[in-house]
């Protein structure tokens, strides 16, 4: 097993792939990235992420060098190259290799990387550790939406939250709506109710998200997409943030408040059943 990468057709080991020091997403964060669970040595919602992907391209004006297809046949030899049956696939586009300008460059061709790393399975349910999480101010730009490189403001407000002890920075803008996580979406249950941020360009609206959306209608559990604030958030009866990674993360404390016990809540914990269900589902069963 090992890590391997894809860039613009060429597949070599990870730790020899290389780019240009003049690519421009590099230089200036021009460009968008995925990133796709593997489950069972299958992608989770493979179709989704790249519907994202595309949309994320389109948004700054850059055009995927390759079809679709053509990527999710890359997908699935990355990964049997790997030999990795739990693990990841990133994914990145840029604008290409140019002299630095900060004007589009007219003769640049765009480039592709892929590649695949190992993950260690998210523990089973009963052995899932509830997490603590901060608030900050959310100071990132007007375009969250976009699932692109540019990551300082993110990495900052994470770094912050892991030298406090938590696992995640919960966002909130100058009148107290609280938008997203630095790497994830956040739930809360407020009076009886499951809420979220909708899906506007204050936030970037997981794969994750949206499969736990899903499964809250399917079970018609109350639901609004509606904002909340910080003070519903302190009171909330349940609050959880969804990642790839993270898949559905329940969370015990905010600002070292504890939350309501037991935790993961009976909503939470319900969800979670769920969703290794879509897992199950859609990467662990046989294929007839």
């Amino acid at each position: 097993m090992q890590n391997i990468a894809w860039i613009d057709g060429t597949y070599r080991d990870l730790s020899k792939a290389k780019v240009s020091i003049e690519d421009r997403g590099y230089l200036l964060g021009d460009g968008v990235y995925e990133v796709i669970r593997v489950y069972n040595s299958r992608p989770f919602y493979l179709d989704a992420h790249l519907q994202r992907f595309l949309r994320s391209a389109e948004a700054i004006r850059l055009d995927l060098p390759y079809p679709v297809d053509r990527i999710t046949e890359t997908v699935s030899e990355l990964i049997e190259k790997s030999g990795y049956s739990e693990g990841y696939i990133y994914m990145q586009l840029t604008r290409g290799s140019a002299k630095r300008d900060h004007l589009f460059p007219d003769d640049a061709v765009p480039t592709m990387v892929m590649y695949v790393r190992e993950l260690k399975p998210v523990p089973e349910i009963d052995a899932v550790e509830p997490q603590e999480g901060i608030t900050l101010p959310d100071e990132r730009w007007l375009n969250c939406h976009i699932k692109t490189t540019n990551l300082l403001p993110n990495l900052l407000a994470r770094q912050k939250a892991s030298e406090a002890g938590a696992v995640e920075a919960i966002l909130y803008r100058q009148d107290g709506t609280v938008t997203e996580g630095t790497r994830s979406n956040v739930f809360a249950v407020i009076d009886g109710k499951v809420r979220t941020h909708p899906a506007t360009n204050l936030i970037l609206a997981g794969i994750t998200r949206g499969i736990v959306i899903d499964i809250i209608q399917e079970l018609s559990i109350p639901f609004l997409e509606k904002p909340f604030n910080l003070q519903e958030l302190e009171t909330a009866e349940e609050v959880w943030v969804t990642s790839t990674t993270m898949e559905v993360n329940p969370i015990k404390a905010i600002d070292s408040r504890l939350l309501k016990s037991p935790v993961p809540g009976p909503i939470c914990k319900q969800l979670m059943e769920a969703f290794h269900n879509k897992i199950a589902a859609n990467c662990l069963e046989d294929v007839k």
